[in-house]
């Protein structure tokens, strides 16, 4: 089989949430899913199922959530860490579907360069399909990719003041 690479972006709810389910669907299929989450270090209610489901790795490259400040030099040192831990992920074959949630964003705020990532995905082994999520893809990814979906927000309740929901949105 023959993997692809897929890109969930654009600034609607929903690419982590496709990822985690196309990742729920591959295991159903008997296929092994590993799931690295940038940026994120806090918890996430898929913390507590996934790693009970036995094909489906999971792990956070993250600290905390910065989005509303600048990163530190441990935040950049961590999705490095997570991008070299990736990268043999992705050559070793062992997974059938490598998700990297949230690296657009890790992209973004510069805790590495596109230019690693695209060495990284470039260099996984072919029959690895792999998922990029996060707001802002860059236009080097979008144009690597095999498939792109743009989650665009036409109205949500946050802007009426709701939080982020556990089980819905964390």
């Amino acid at each position: 089989m023959h993997g692809y690479m897929q890109v969930y972006t654009g600034n609607g709810k929903g690419k982590t949430t496709a990822a985690l389910g196309l990742s729920l669907r591959a295991a159903a299929a008997g296929m092994q899913v590993f799931i690295g989450q940038f940026v994120k270090g806090m918890h996430y209610s898929e913390l507590d199922l996934l790693p009970t489901i036995p094909n489906i790795t999971i792990k956070q490259y993250g600290r905390g959530c910065f989005i509303y400040a600048d990163p530190t030099e441990d935040d950049v040192n961590a999705a490095r860490a997570g991008l070299d831990e990736m990268g043999r992920i992705l050559q070793s074959g062992e997974y059938d579907l490598v998700v990297l949630d949230e690296v657009n964003i890790a992209l973004y705020f510069k805790l590495f360069s596109v230019e690693n990532l695209i060495r990284v995905l470039e260099n996984r082994s072919p029959e690895v399909e792999v998922v990029l999520t996060g707001r802002y893809a860059p236009q080097e990814i979008v144009d690597m990719a095999d498939l792109v979906t743009e989650m665009r927000e036409i109205k949500h309740y946050y802007s009426q003041g709701v939080e982020a929901r556990t089980g819905i949105e964390k």
